[in-house]
């Protein structure tokens, strides 16, 4: 079964992510440059704007259920490197795919 993983993250994280994805053996992607958003929890804003000038990116992963639990653990010892900047994982069930 494939799962669906977005990974959000500020964009100083940008390559440690992708670092992160080729070490795990992750080699398609999505990537989106510009996204603005704020954490349900305790998250800053980041719109791109004077007042909150950061922005995240992310990338949408289509993995085997297997390599899941893999990304996730990566994701969040990437986070405690330094919580402030940010990164964060969802992950989905893919139904079908074309």
């Amino acid at each position: 079964m494939l799962k669906a993983v977005m990974i959000v993250y500020n964009q100083a994280n940008t390559e440690r992510v992708e670092y992160m994805l080729d070490a795990l053996g992750v080699r398609g992607f999505t990537f989106f440059e510009e996204v603005q958003g704020r954490g349900s929890v305790d998250g800053d804003p980041r719109r791109g704007t004077h007042a909150w000038p950061e922005l995240n990116s992310a990338m949408l992963c289509i993995v085997d259920e297997s390599k899941v639990d893999e990304l996730l653990e990566a994701v969040q010892k990437l986070d405690l490197r330094n919580r402030e900047v940010g990164v964060k994982a969802f992950t989905w069930a893919v139904e079908k795919m074309v």
